[in-house]
């Protein structure tokens, strides 16, 4: 039977949690990899409007438009059992620090530097999450990390200061992934898709009028399709991580790299 089988390409690992059936790994995987193809499109977009707008213009609009997306995702869910969460996100300071170094760097390199992510949450899946990674997460990992590295040939001499924006994004949004893992134990997944897109509306709209520049019509149409591109990968990550733990998904989001 498929719910009493374990995936032993993945999970044949002491202290895998209850629910990593092989469908429900898989079906994880296959979140993480269609969010890897929305991130991909995100980080393009938000590059081409960097180049025009400030940084904090770029995402407040990723933060607002998300909204958007919210009333198809609620649906008839609850709106008490939506209000209650224990949610406290780095996503937005993930979201800045990434789009902040597009202004500086090639998307090439920061995507690059950012790979350190992956790697970052396996280790810290051990003493955060509980979780035991086995030789072949660990070497799924770090074979991610080498090809990443040798596909995108990033040069990273010339960057300086910058580099150390997406290394930052990757620690924030790194430490966001482990939260997300211990929340979808309490809380719904609309729950930390709506606080989270909260959060980012508000504080961006409190900054934003003191960078703001009228967009034009192409420059509110990305906005608007990096919203819906923002919130719609995010949503995956947190259905991915309510199915398969945070070390058998890691490797996955190398993926984005294709």
């Amino acid at each position: 039977m498929m719910r009493a089988r374990r995936n032993t390409a993945l999970v044949d690992e002491p202290g895998a949690t209850a629910d990593n059936t092989a469908g429900s790994l898989q079906t994880g995987i296959l979140l993480m990899l269609a969010s890897g193809v929305v991130f991909a499109l995100l980080d393009t977009g938000a590059k081409y409007l960097t180049a025009d707008y400030h940084v904090f213009q770029v995402v407040w609009g990723r933060y607002f438009f998300s909204m958007a997306l919210l009333p198809m995702i609620v649906g008839r869910v609850n709106p008490m059992r939506v209000a209650r969460t224990k949610h406290l996100t780095l996503l937005l300071a993930a979201t800045a620090f990434f789009f902040t170094a597009l202004r500086f760097i090639p998307l090439a390199d920061a995507t690059a530097i950012s790979f350190v992510a992956p790697l970052l949450l396996t280790m810290l899946a051990i003493p955060l999450l509980g979780e035991t990674v086995g030789r072949r997460r660990w070497s799924a990992v770090i074979v991610g990390l080498i090809g990443a590295l040798i596909v995108i040939r990033p040069g990273f001499g010339l960057a300086g200061w910058a580099t150390l924006l997406p290394l930052c994004s990757a620690l924030a949004y790194t430490l966001y992934q482990i939260a997300t893992r211990k929340l979808c134990a309490v809380d719904p997944p609309v729950t930390i898709f709506l606080y989270t897109g909260i959060v980012g509306t508000a504080v961006m709209t409190a900054v934003v009028p003191f960078f703001w520049s009228w967009p034009t019509l192409g420059g509110w149409l990305l906005m608007i399709a990096l919203g819906v591109l923002g919130g719609g990968g995010h949503y995956l990550v947190i259905q991915a991580f309510r199915r398969a733990p945070a070390s058998a998904l890691s490797p996955f989001t190398f993926a984005v790299i294709i």
